[in-house]
């Protein structure tokens, strides 16, 4: 059973922490240089009285403070404003962005655990191994490259030899077009930038399991069960997998937060609808409403994220829960 006590100071740091990304997200975005109606109205002749005029519309003409009160209590009653830029409401925005790049990062990621996890453990027991060599070097490989990079030479050449499309992708909606002709949409865009997702992320993957398969292999219990006859399969499944698996957790919660920047590569260079292009847009424009409800989704994923793999961890090793 898992320890209240531990369970009350995950959910109190849980709070805590959305309270200072809420308070980091609306002044961050304040202290960057430059006016977003400068940069939305540039080559146009804007008199004073308009700029004042939009100022006082958008609430910028308040005090710090005054802005900050009234985005807290706006954020906490769901209303995230109006973009700048569209005059849009922001969740409206924010939600078919997030949709996109929701499906992208759950195939990408689920592809990527998987098969590192699974090529891991095969160079892993095959360690020094020709297999284990070629799966080594080649994760370290991709692990190295950037994603922007890899995004491009994928994109030259998914386009040029293979005729696959980019960008104008239908965003996912209960529209008038039918669900299976979205989806058969979705597939063939999505083929070259969740290919660039998984290499980005599969070799840390493999590295990682590879390395704490290794730790475990080299304990007593391991070399207890190996002497008593237990089988390789039973060895490696039932004893090595369930002790190795408690620092891909922590990878794979971490890797969340990590996964939105290459997320923002890859949806630029394939003009991918997701919250990465929106927020890359968005940043250009000046756009604070837009910005801070992208940052806050992305940032509330990942801290939640976070949290189920702190609840999942008393499961893996209960000594966790002790601490």
């Amino acid at each position: 059973m898992v320890n209240v006590t531990y369970v009350a100071k995950k959910i109190l740091g849980l709070l805590v922490t959305i309270f200072l990304v809420l308070s980091f997200n609306f002044y961050l975005f304040r202290i960057l240089p430059g006016n977003p109606f400068t940069l939305l109205y540039r080559g146009a002749s804007l008199p004073p009285e308009a700029k004042r005029d939009l100022n006082a519309q958008f609430g910028l003409d308040q005090p710090l403070w005054v802005q900050y009160l009234i985005y807290m209590r706006n954020t906490a009653s769901g209303n995230f404003g109006i973009s700048y830029q569209t005059h849009a409401s922001v969740l409206g925005l924010v939600v078919p962005s997030l949709i996109n790049t929701v499906v992208l990062l759950s195939v990408a990621s689920a592809i990527s655990i998987g098969g590192g996890i699974l090529i891991g453990m095969i160079a892993a027991w095959r360690r020094g191994s020709r297999i284990d060599v070629t799966f080594s070097a080649a994760t370290l490989v991709m692990y190295s490259m950037p994603t922007f990079w890899l995004g491009l030479v994928l994109l030259f050449v998914g386009v040029i030899y293979l005729g696959l499309p980019v960008g104008e992708m239908w965003t996912i909606s209960f529209g008038t077009v039918d669900m299976l002709t979205q989806f058969a949409d979705l597939m063939r865009h999505m083929i070259l930038p969740l290919l660039t997702l998984v290499l980005g992320l599969v070799g840390q993957y493999v590295l990682v399991m590879k390395g704490a398969l290794l730790d475990v292999f080299t304990e007593d219990y391991m070399i207890t069960a190996r002497a008593k006859g237990i089988s390789n399969r039973k060895l490696l499944w039932d004893h090595g997998f369930r002790n190795a698996i408690l620092p891909m957790m922590t990878l794979v919660a971490l890797n969340l937060g990590l996964s939105i920047g290459g997320a923002i590569q890859t949806e630029t260079v394939f003009s991918w609808p997701g919250m990465g292009l929106l927020i890359y847009r968005s940043i250009l424009a000046r756009d604070y409403p837009v910005l801070q409800g992208a940052f806050l989704m992305v940032t509330i994923a990942v801290i939640f994220a976070n949290f189920i793999a702190d609840m999942l961890y008393p499961f893996l090793d209960p000594r966790v829960a002790s601490k």
